[in-house]
C-alpha cells in the first residue's frame, strides 16, 4: 500500500522516514554510507508531496551530485530498487573519530575512564563468556573503540571494530543523526542507543545486551543482569582493565564485578518488559 501525505512542509513525516530507511538498508542507496539524506526522486518543488516509494536515501556527496546534475536520476533510481546495503547485507563501514591520550564509557550512569599507560591499554566494561561487548584500545594518542551487538540468536547486528562502524540490514530500525546511534527491535523497542562524544567519550544510556543467554539491561541510571537480578549504579572505575565480567574467560580479567556464574537466561521476561516499558514512557514524555 502507498503511503503518501500531502502537504505544504519538506519535513516527512517519522513513519514515511522509518519507511524509506528499512526499504533502503539503513544508508546511501548508492554507497551505503549510514551519512544520510532524505531524496525526492520526483522533486519536491513539483510534486509537493511526500510518498514513500517516490523517497530514497543518498549520502551527501551523492546527494550534492543529483542535484547539480552529475548523478542521472535513473541511476538513483536503479540503485534505489536495488540498494547497496541490501545487495550486501551490511552497510559500508563509517570510520568515527576518536582520539587520544583519556577515555571515558558511561554505562547506564555507570563511569569507567582510563589514561593512555603505554602501548596497547585496553580497557573492557562488559565482557560476556570471553567476548569483549564494550572495549577501548588506547595506543600512542589512538584511541579505538569496540563493541559488538547481538541479537536473541547470538547473531551480531551492530559492529564497531577499531573505530568502523557497521551493521547488518536485519534489525527492524537503525539509524545514525547527528552524533547518536539507535537501533530498535520493534516500535519504541531499543536494542541499543549510543551517543558518540568525539574525541574521547561514549555514552550509553539505554540498551539491551545479550550474549549466551546472558541480559544486561541499560538504563539511565543503571545496568541490571537480568540473569540474577545484579543492579549496577553510580560505580566509578579508573584506570581499571575490566568493568562487568560475566562468565567464564580463557584468560581471566580483573574487574571491579565478576560474575563468574549465573543462571542463563530461560525467559522470564518481567525485567525486560519493565525496562521496555519505561523506555517507551520516556519516549513519549
Amino acid at each position: 500500500m502507498t503511503k503518501e501525505q500531502d502537504c505544504n512542509s519538506r519535513n516527512i513525516p517519522l513513519p514515511i522516514q522509518r519507511e524509506v530507511r528499512q526499504r533502503c538498508g539503513f544508508g546511501c542507496v548508492i554507497c551505503g554510507m549510514p551519512l544520510y539524506e532524505y531524496e525526492h526522486m520526483e522533486e519536491w518543488a513539483s510534486v509537493k508531496r511526500h510518498v514513500a516509494e517516490e523517497i530514497t536515501l543518498l549520502c551527501d556527496q551523492h546527494h550534492r551530485e543529483k542535484t547539480g546534475g552529475l548523478l542521472p536520476k535513473e541511476v538513483v533510481r536503479d540503485a534505489n530498487s536495488n540498494p547497496y546495503n541490501l545487495r550486501e547485507g551490511v552497510s559500508k563501514p563509517y570510520s568515527l573519530h576518536f582520539s587520544g591520550k583519556t577515555a571515558e564509557v558511561e554505562i547506564g550512569g555507570n563511569s569507567f575512564t582510563c589514561e593512555d599507560q603505554g602501548y596497547g591499554t585496553v580497557m573492557v566494561p562488559i565482557s560476556v563468556d570471553g567476548t569483549p561487548l564494550i572495549g577501548l584500545v588506547m595506543a600512542d594518542g589512538h584511541l579505538l573503540l569496540n563493541l559488538v551487538i547481538f541479537d536473541e540468536y547470538n547473531t551480531p547486528v551492530l559492529h564497531i571494530k577499531n573505530n568502523q562502524l557497521y551493521y547488518s540490514t536485519a534489525p527492524w530500525d537503525i539509524q545514525l543523526v547527528g552524533t547518536r546511534l539507535s537501533s530498535r527491535e520493534a516500535h519504541r523497542k531499543i536494542l541499543i542507543e549510543i551517543d558518540f562524544k568525539p574525541p574521547n567519550k561514549i555514552v550509553i544510556k539505554r540498551g539491551r545486551f545479550l550474549r549466551n543467554g546472558v541480559e544486561i539491561l541499560v538504563r539511565p541510571s543503571n545496568i541490571l543482569v537480568t540473569n540474577n537480578s545484579t543492579l549496577l549504579s553510580g560505580c566509578r572505575a579508573h584506570n581499571c582493565y575490566g568493568g562487568l565480567i560475566i562468565g567464564h574467560h580463557e584468560k581471566p580479567l580483573s574487574g571491579f564485578m565478576a560474575l563468574g556464574s549465573l543462571p542463563r537466561y530461560l525467559g522470564d521476561r518481567t525485567e525486560a518488559l519493565k525496562f521496555e516499558r519505561e523506555s517507551m514512557a520516556e519516549i513519549e514524555a
